[in-house]
């Protein structure tokens, strides 16, 4: 990158890092980033996914769990860790009693970040798309922009990259407060939501935090943020002279008209700046959220004076991310999908995106909700959500970072289903039997979706399997 020396990043005395957590996707981009930078890059994690997998291809050794080894094999400089990572883990600990330096990600990703014309996207819901497109349509100008993102784009080849230009593309991240510490030159805001409970007491205290992260943008930065969210609405108040809006119709900067939801998936609507029409824009990507992900992207592009008709292609080619509304196959006339949604207003996005594109099919769904912590403070309305789907299984809870709560379970998003809402199809499922269940359900024309940020993709692709192998073996081929 022509815009960093490593000297000015970190200091002189700082060659070397080790990352923990180095498995999720922010903290494999950050390794991504680093490593093209030269340094040297080491990582950890309890469990092996696609990230480390790209990154072993890249050079950097990733070794499995956490363990204080880890520091006299490496040796770093530096350790960064996420914030799944608790403070008194062994291998943190022990780095700390041989005087290893640390940091956060939020520290070493924001030092790189401050330094370029950053354009950091935040909001409780549609980062990763949003990051994605506006680091699309950049590139597509030719702008050549460094990119972190918490998922793999295929458009960019992954979920980071580094570029020689002035600008950098970051999803940024609220859940531990992190993403005060950058400052950006566009911040983008996509909505202000009450999530993350186990860090934000109130929905106060989340809007608390995106007032001091608005606060701390360069000199002249205008803010893009979504007209629609209520608690954009709320905080855009203290900043209107700044704010560049988004939503629908003619009354924001950025508004969109005649919206079509193709069948089959795809989006098409017109855009409309100040009133008045630029043109028809066109998304392979479906849903409603996408057509504002997209307005966001055009009005960053209209800042950075990107022709509209650059903005246009480039986000007519956007193929999506991986795990937002991701489309796994077709197999004897079953369509699977899978989305990264956890939070209701997600789901009911997704699952109101997947009615519009397949207006006449049933939909399937298994859910595995996330933390003990979200799954109590939001179990009725996760109920009210899924209540849109017609068979619904529901995993045990994924606990990420959080200890076993025996009280808190599935059961309590099952039960309100049934109780409240009258459903006659949903059913708590464990992980040793969802696959089996769900096969033999699914019938040819039926929509599978698999819904979560734990582990849920896996089972989705163990069900293809089994369908497509059923079909081999009655010599039918699998479409």
């Amino acid at each position: 990158m022509d815009a960093f020396s490593k000297s000015t990043i970190f200091g002189d005395g700082i060659k070397s890092l080790h990352l923990m957590g180095v498995g999720g996707a922010g903290m494999s981009g950050l390794a991504h980033l680093l490593k093209e930078l030269g340094y040297e890059v080491s990582g950890c994690d309890v469990s092996r996914t696609s990230y480390i997998c790209n990154l072993e291809r890249l050079g950097i050794k990733v070794l499995r769990g956490h363990c204080a080894s880890h520091i006299d094999i490496f040796k770093p400089d530096l350790l960064v860790y996420s914030s799944a990572i608790a403070w008194n883990n062994v291998e943190l600990e022990y780095a700390r009693k041989v005087g290893v330096n640390i940091a956060r990600r939020g520290d070493i990703l924001s030092a790189l970040f401050n330094r370029l014309k950053g354009i950091g996207i935040a909001g409780a819901h549609g980062k990763t798309t949003t990051s994605s497109m506006i680091a699309t349509v950049l590139d597509a100008a030719g702008l050549d922009p460094t990119v972190a993102i918490g998922g793999e784009v295929s458009d960019i080849g992954g979920n980071a990259r580094l570029g020689h230009g002035e600008y950098m593309v970051s999803e940024l991240d609220e859940s531990d407060g992190s993403f005060e510490l950058f400052s950006c030159h566009i911040p983008v805001i996509t909505n202000i939501d009450w999530d993350h409970v186990n860090f934000y007491p109130t929905f106060q205290s989340v809007q608390d935090a995106f007032v001091r992260f608005l606060s701390n943008r360069k000199d002249g930065g205008k803010i893009v943020m979504c007209g629609e969210d209520a608690g954009c609405q709320s905080v855009s108040k203290l900043f209107a002279p700044h704010c560049i809006t988004y939503g629908w119709g003619k009354h924001w900067n950025w508004g969109a008209v005649d919206v079509n939801h193709s069948i089959g998936g795809g989006v098409t609507f017109t855009a409309i700046r100040e009133g008045k029409e630029m043109g028809r824009l066109a998304l392979r990507v479906s849903g409603e959220h996408n057509v504002l992900n997209a307005l966001a992207t055009c009005a960053v592009g209209d800042l950075l004076n990107i022709d509209f008709g650059i903005v246009q292609k480039a986000l007519y080619n956007f193929k999506g991310t991986k795990r937002r509304l991701q489309c796994l196959g077709i197999s004897n006339g079953i369509y699977f999908y899978d989305d990264y949604g956890h939070h209701p207003r997600e789901i009911r996005a997704t699952l109101d995106t997947l009615r519009n594109i397949f207006p006449s099919h049933r939909l399937v769904v298994i859910f595995q909700p996330h933390r003990y912590t979200r799954t109590k403070a939001m179990y009725a309305k996760f109920a009210e959500v899924l209540a849109n789907a017609d068979v619904v299984y529901i995993l045990p809870v994924y606990p990420a970072d959080e200890k076993l709560e025996e009280s808190i379970s599935s059961d309590l998003i099952t039960n309100c289903l049934v109780n409240e809402y009258g459903h006659e199809r949903c059913l708590s499922v464990s992980e040793g039997e969802v696959v089996t269940k769900v096969a033999d359900e699914l019938l040819p024309g039926d929509i599978l979706l698999t819904l979560g940020a734990g582990n849920v993709n896996v089972y989705g692709n163990q069900i293809f399997n089994v369908i497509a192998s059923n079909l081999r073996r009655q010599g039918m081929v699998s479409i």
